[in-house]
């Protein structure tokens, strides 16, 4: 590292940090006056907004405009130095636009190893915390689970069904298991109502018949006016589906969540798939940017640092239109998940290189 390298860096890190406190702040203005009647209205107390909700709500911030933030400033610092022909005097001096590129990238790598610790763990914590408070306080009938006529798999031959699920004491009013062997029906177990005990799985059905079958034969159990103990795979959380659940979990959680909802035969897992390739595409995204921003803002040009941060701007806008493109297709399934979340970096890394090797001409 020489002197050079650490002027570069410092002017990367200090312009990136400074870039995101500009934004943090417009951004807390702009949410805070969007809720302020919500939070005059409802029962949210003063300190669940101070060091509840908006914390969390800037490091949801953080982790969505990460790559944004970080080709914002490398165009703007970098532009500012071409025009005081501070680049033209380190090309001048021998130094390639190879050899320039290192000190951008450590700052990068830096980066993106923040945004990546962030998108796996960090940010997840405080959007639980950050969507509990607004589930609460401002939208409580925000879950989109179903909780009548339901039917869900429990594992690969295994299928329940439920007629009323019952929130607010965890209660099931008529439930039915069945299991299959070949197609064919083995077990049959009827309750009239099931109450959920607690961790690991454990029920209380009550008022129960259990059938099974051996070919054309028949065995009964009558368990009417009766309560039977016993372990379903299935949870409350089961019953709860809300629209950004998956950016709730940690990637352990997730990881354990499309193991656990595979195994049951569940196939429709492709939104949290998504956010866990998204939270590994999005730090190389940062590097990517990077590339683009040094290419773009390295050039003396005529306009100056007004066309470069227009052309900035303007490939971050293309680059979340077509991440908001790709996220669509993985949901939809039309492309396998891995590609379509991968997708956008694969063209724009195709676009920095080529920048880059423009620039170097």
């Amino acid at each position: 590292m020489t002197k050079i390298d650490w002027y570069i860096l410092k002017k990367f890190m200090s312009t990136f940090f400074f870039t995101v406190l500009i934004f943090t702040m417009i951004t807390v203005i702009i949410d805070f006056s969007e809720k302020v009647e919500k939070f005059i209205e409802s029962d949210i107390t003063r300190s669940e907004i101070i060091f509840g909700y908006f914390p969390n709500f800037i490091i949801f911030i953080y982790g969505l405009l990460f790559p944004l933030f970080t080709l914002i400033s490398v165009v703007f610092f970098t532009s500012r130095l071409a025009n005081n022909s501070e680049i033209l005097s380190v090309f001048n001096a021998g130094v390639s636009f190879q050899r320039l590129l290192r000190p951008y990238m450590i700052g990068a790598v830096f980066i993106a190893i923040i945004h990546a610790v962030g998108s796996h763990y960090l940010i997840p914590e405080g959007t639980k915390t950050r969507l509990a408070l607004e589930y609460k306080y401002f939208d409580p009938n925000r879950d989109q689970g179903k909780q009548r006529n339901i039917h869900m798999f429990l594992g690969p031959e295994t299928k329940a069904y439920v007629n009323f699920w019952r929130k607010r004491d965890s209660t099931i009013r008529g439930f039915r298991l069945e299991r299959f062997a070949e197609h064919e029906l083995v077990y049959l177990l009827k309750a009239s109502s099931a109450e959920w005990l607690g961790a690991p799985d454990r029920w209380r059905l009550v008022n129960y018949e259990i059938r099974t079958f051996d070919g054309l034969q028949e065995t009964l159990i009558n368990g009417q006016g009766e309560q039977m103990d016993t372990t379903l795979n299935l949870q409350p959380a089961d019953f709860i589906d809300y629209k950004d659940q998956q950016e709730m979990m940690t990637t352990a959680e997730l990881n354990r969540y499309i193991q656990r909802q595979r195994s049951r035969g569940v196939g429709n897992t492709a939104k949290y798939e998504a956010e866990l390739w998204r939270r590994t595409a999005e730090p190389v995204t940062v590097i990517i940017l990077t590339l683009i921003g040094v290419a773009i803002a390295a050039r003396k040009v005529r306009g100056g640092l007004g066309i470069h941060l227009a052309v900035g701007i303007l490939l971050g806008a293309l680059f979340v239109i077509f991440s908001r493109f790709a996220s669509v297709f993985a949901a939809g399934q039309a492309l396998p998940v891995a590609i379509s979340v991968w997708l956008p970096n694969v063209f724009f890394g195709a676009v920095a290189i080529l920048l880059i090797v423009k620039a170097q001409k």
